[in-house]
């Protein structure tokens, strides 16, 4: 991990102001355009250096300066959506030097962090909070007599979520002291759905409209009659065809559509924001990628690139030893969906890194973005179920916990076939504690009706993705991030016997290793070193109790491996399974300990959670060797 200084003679006006936006207020405001041009070529320089989340950032240079020049930041509150636009936030905050650490192992964090700064006040990664949380400091504020203002900054796609809605209707009615910027960009991850990223894409956004209704307030103020007659007629149109209106509704007042790359425009109008009370909404248009012809184009592609060269645009990729499991799991769906005009493809607007990009242009009429709606997702597919269709939900294993209740009641209560495909399960590296899949083991299994499965191997994962779509129960198959061990998938798609593991090797000792998904690798790894007999469980629910029983009654001690929190997970189906037979054998059970692993590689973050394979037989030959000692050892095999 190495730092990069803001070079005062490269970025001489950024140098400056970066310590603090203390600083940055002490400028002139004529001098802010400065800051935004240093800041936007700063950006690109860094992270093209180690890659991270780039267009989103780019489109709210200026936005970013306006906003900590206005506001005295960190006792005014700012709170920003996702994050994924934070970058410039984190620059002017005193941590541009070590914008190049951002998503390594110590270095910056790759959304805002209450840990790492003053200045980030909501800890975010998953999106739409931010109207909630700012909610909730403006009322703390209000009661504790604190006058500060509180800003929250959220983009369009972020907008489609319920949780935004809600905390506006709350917002509203509460009459509290906020500001709600909404930062119109016309573009989440994926391209923007539904009705009102349309509605406001087509209408609110519109510079000729902003234009036109500028300019002919200009005219009519020197016409105060029909000043007051357009003002009465203005506000009957709005209520026709502007959203506007809609948010007036919610008991916000409404300012914009405003030019988010004009500091001239963008200075005065939060001036004026600063003092008002109540609700406010201020509409921001701004381009994605701002800056930098490659990222305009192309934001879906530059939303989060890797390392890349900044003149040609080129991004360098590492050589893949295979398919990712995203993409095993795209190419399976198409052919599925090609085989059963019954299966239906949905995502909750992550089209591009759940692999359903091949699958939305072959079958786009059996294709659903529902947009960054998790609960709706889940809802949608239960419906789509009950009229005997295959819905194929693609989540990411983190995502899924938002939608836990709709998982329970809609889908499990009625026993609907919905098939969950959870993508980045496990420990996925960068992207941090907020991202991590750590927890779906433990939250499925305890679930009536559900089966929950784990590959081992990219063939596996297509074969239980299949099993899957023949069940007539939900069942859920959960694979990491990145690549497998590399065994190709097999074009026939078969079967795989319910609740059945299988023995990958025979061994001596008396050990038995017990292996969930990614670990089974590592599993074989202990087999080989210890002379273990090693299974590969396949089913987390149900489990294959019979395969457990028969085997642990023959082996000294049992010792079970799984990328989930050991609370609740694989590990503790076995120890309750054991217990209610009376099976007295030694269990250890090793997975992710009970604490949040923060962001590095993905190989970092297994061994910060012991679950690499060094640290996997590290722990086992310190367990091992206490059962196999002595007096122990004769405890171990007494009858």
């Amino acid at each position: 991990m190495s730092a990069m200084s803001i070079s005062a003679d490269t970025y001489p006006t950024l140098a400056a102001v970066a310590r603090s936006p203390a600083d940055l207020r002490t400028l002139p405001a004529a001098r802010l355009g400065e800051v935004a041009d240093e800041l936007r070529a700063y950006l690109i320089h860094s992270v093209s250096t180690r890659g991270g989340h780039f267009a989103a950032g780019l489109g709210t240079v200026e936005l970013t300066v306006a906003l900590h020049y206005v506001f005295e930041t960190p006792r005014d509150r700012l709170v920003w959506d996702v994050g994924h636009q934070a970058y410039p936030h984190k620059v002017l905050t005193g941590r541009g030097d070590r914008l190049t650490t951002i998503k390594q192992k110590d270095g910056l964090a790759p959304f805002p962090s209450r840990a790492e700064s003053e200045y980030d006040t909501f800890g975010v990664g998953h999106s739409s909070t931010s109207i909630s949380a700012a909610l909730g400091m403006a009322v703390a504020a209000s009661l504790r007599a604190e006058q500060r203002s509180v800003v929250a900054v959220i983009g369009d796609g972020a907008l489609t979520a319920g949780l935004a809605w809600e905390a506006m209707l709350n917002a509203g009615a509460s009459k509290a002291d906020i500001t709600v910027v909404l930062n119109d960009n016309d573009m989440s991850i994926s391209e923007n759905v539904g009705a009102l990223s349309n509605y406001l894409a087509r209408v609110l956004s519109s510079r000729a409209y902003a234009q036109l209704r500028e300019g002919g307030k200009r005219i009519l103020d020197q016409m105060p009659t029909m000043r007051e007659l357009a003002r009465r007629s203005e506000e009957h149109l709005k209520g026709m065809v502007l959203p506007g209106t809609l948010f007036e509704e919610l008991g916000f007042t409404y300012h914009g559509p405003v030019d988010g790359h004009d500091l001239k425009a963008l200075v005065p109008m939060l001036r004026n924001l600063r003092g008002r009370k109540g609700p406010q909404f201020l509409h921001v248009v701004t381009r994605k990628g701002k800056g930098y012809a490659p990222a305009e184009a192309d934001p879906i592609k530059w939303h989060g690139p890797g390392p890349f060269d900044p003149a040609s645009g080129t991004i360098f990729k590492e050589a893949a030893r295979g398919p990712s499991y995203s993409q095993v799991f795209g190419e399976w769906l198409c052919d599925a969906a090609a085989r059963n005009e019954r299966i239906i493809g949905i995502t909750p607007a992550m089209r591009e890194g759940s692999g359903l990009v091949e699958y939305s242009r072959r079958f786009p009429d059996r294709y659903y973005d529902v947009a960054i709606a998790e609960q709706h997702a889940v809802t949608f597919a239960a419906g789509l179920a009950s009229e005997g269709l295959r819905p194929v939900v693609a989540i990411y294993s983190t995502f899924l916990q938002r939608a836990y209740d709709q998982v329970i009641h809609d889908v499990a209560l009625q026993n609907l076939p919905v098939v969950f495909a959870l993508d980045r399960a496990g420990l996925v590296g960068g992207d941090g504690a907020t991202h991590q899949g750590s927890f779906d083991f433990s939250f499925l299994r305890c679930i009536p009706n559900f089966v929950v499965m784990a590959p081992a191997d990219e063939n596996e994962c297509r074969q239980m993705l299949y099993t899957a779509t023949t069940l007539d129960s939900p069942a859920a198959v959960r694979y990491p991030r990145g690549t497998g061990p590399g065994v190709k998938p097999l074009q026939a798609m078969t079967v795989l016997p319910v609740g059945k593991g299988e023995v990958r090797r025979e061994g001596r000792s008396g050990l038995l290793v017990l292996a969930w998904g990614a670990l089974v690798e590592a599993a074989v790894a202990i087999g080989d070193r210890f002379d273990a007999t090693v299974v590969n469980m396949r089913f987390v629910k149900p489990l294959d109790d019979e395969l457990v029983q028969r085997l642990s009654a023959r082996h000294r001690a049992v010792l079970t491996l799984e990328e989930n929190v050991v609370a609740g997970g694989a590990g503790s189906a076995v120890t309750e399974l054991l217990a209610a037979e009376r099976i007295a054998v030694p269990v250890l059970s090793l997975g992710i300990p009970d604490r949040f692993i923060e962001h590095g590689s993905r190989e970092e973050c297994l061994e910060a959670a012991g679950l690499d394979t060094p640290g996997l037989l590290a722990a086992t030959e310190r367990w091992w060797s206490v059962l196999t000692a002595g007096p122990a050892r004769a405890r171990i095999m007494a009858p």
